[in-house]
């Protein structure tokens, strides 16, 4: 192993960006590669596209019950932390089933007109500005806006609720919270999602809302969600609270990380900008799912081993944690041609951002994309040139790669 690869375990790593180098040489010399952690057992990195489709898949093997984050838990943390993301099935099977209708394809098409309506609103709040910082004042804000109204929120809660979320994913960094997992003692909050107290804040706000709704149904996903299906299941206390901290912490974030990076390379590629509204709704579509590629928001899922097995010439144990690197997976040279090519007419274009071919595919892939494609297509309508006014600054993580503030210049048309 070369002494120049980097720990991709250390959160400061990918403050100066993600170590592809170090990915391209364990894809080449030693793709299931053993990887020690200071402060834990150590686990498996696969780092291949073909590997960690096979992770995906075989779920009686590699299982989510033990936690998808690297962080070992007791048991007691574990039941106390788990959401629908830490089950498998038939349980995660059952949840997903009723939570899934609001996020199914032909539910997020109907969406699009509202998607269309606040990307106008958070880009024209900006007009007659030539300088701001994108993240701040437009990739925050659309996803934020648009979780208000799948939830029927009020808008002056939003703010604050996702500051609340930003503390939960982004608890490795300073600017995000106080309660830095691995700069102070945040061992009292143990039992909490991210050991963080902020999720008992987002525990008590959903159940106000949820009591709400039970005695006054509204049209939104939260009303939805209680009630019952066809067959008469439906959701308890527990898992609505956990469901609703899981939207408000993910469903901001990683697309507001991929908004930006989507940005960061129409800023370095001016003439996709100049064609984007010529573009047909397909090769728009196209240029949204290279976008999700080359960004690649949510770096690794963990796995834990149930049985002993073998994957790439590697002897796993029962017990064993096992990381799916998508970041590396997403630009493995013996799957995608010239991964480091930016290519807008990519295809196919299989990438593994949101859980390709897995029971956990990401339940808002679909509005994610949505949200991208329209955001861009507004954009291009209203942005002649845009540039970089000032240094990008990173997430301070190894699970979420995302640029947290960037400046930048237009020009209106």
């Amino acid at each position: 192993m070369s002494e120049h690869l980097l720990d991709i375990t250390d959160h400061d790593v990918y403050v100066d960006g993600v170590p592809h180098e170090t990915f391209a040489y364990l894809r080449e010399n030693d793709p299931v590669h053993w990887t020690p952690e200071v402060n834990g057992r150590g686990f498996w990195s696969v780092t291949t596209h073909a590997d960690v489709l096979t992770v995906s898949r075989t779920t009686e093997i590699f299982s989510s019950r033990q936690g998808i984050r690297l962080e070992d838990m007791d048991p007691e943390e574990t039941e106390a932390r788990r959401t629908m993301m830490e089950m498998d099935a038939p349980e995660h099977t059952r949840l997903r089933r009723l939570v899934s209708r609001p996020f199914a394809p032909k539910s997020v098409a109907a969406y699009e007109d509202v998607v269309r309506e606040l990307a106008a609103e958070v880009l024209d709040a900006h007009r007659g500005e030539t300088h701001f910082d994108f993240v701040h004042g437009v990739a925050r804000e659309l996803p934020m806006r648009m979780l208000g109204r799948l939830l029927g929120l009020p808008s002056d809660d939003l703010e604050w609720l996702v500051s609340r979320g930003d503390a939960l994913i982004g608890n490795t960094d300073p600017d995000f919270t106080d309660y830095v997992v691995d700069q102070v003692d945040t061992s009292q909050y143990r039992l909490l999602p991210f050991r963080s107290p902020v999720a008992l804040e987002l525990f008590e706000y959903a159940t106000e809302a949820l009591a709400q709704r039970r005695i006054t149904p509204t049209h939104d996903v939260l009303s939805a969600l209680l009630e019952p299906t066809t067959d008469g299941e439906s959701l308890d206390d527990l898992a609505l609270k956990n469901f609703f901290t899981l939207m408000v912490a993910a469903g901001n974030d990683t697309t507001r990380y991929s908004m930006t990076s989507g940005l960061q390379t129409l800023i370095d590629r001016p003439h996709l900008l100049a064609a984007l509204p010529t573009m047909a709704l397909d090769q728009r579509k196209a240029l949204i799912e290279e976008m999700l590629r080359w960004a690649s928001v949510t770096m690794h899922f963990r796995r834990t081993v149930t049985q002993d097995t073998e994957l790439h010439g590697k002897t796993l144990r029962a017990g064993d944690k096992v990381v799916m690197w998508y970041v590396s997976a997403n630009y493995d040279e013996s799957h995608f041609e010239t991964p480091y090519d930016f290519d807008p007419e990519r295809s196919p274009n299989d990438h593994v951002t949101f859980g390709l071919h897995s029971p956990h595919l990401c339940l808002g892939a679909h509005l994610a994309r949505l949200e991208m494609r329209v955001l861009f297509e507004e954009i291009a309508a209203r942005w002649s040139t845009i540039e970089s006014a000032g240094e990008t600054e990173r997430l301070r993580s190894n699970f979420i790669s995302g640029v947290k503030r960037m400046p930048i210049a237009v020009t209106w048309r």
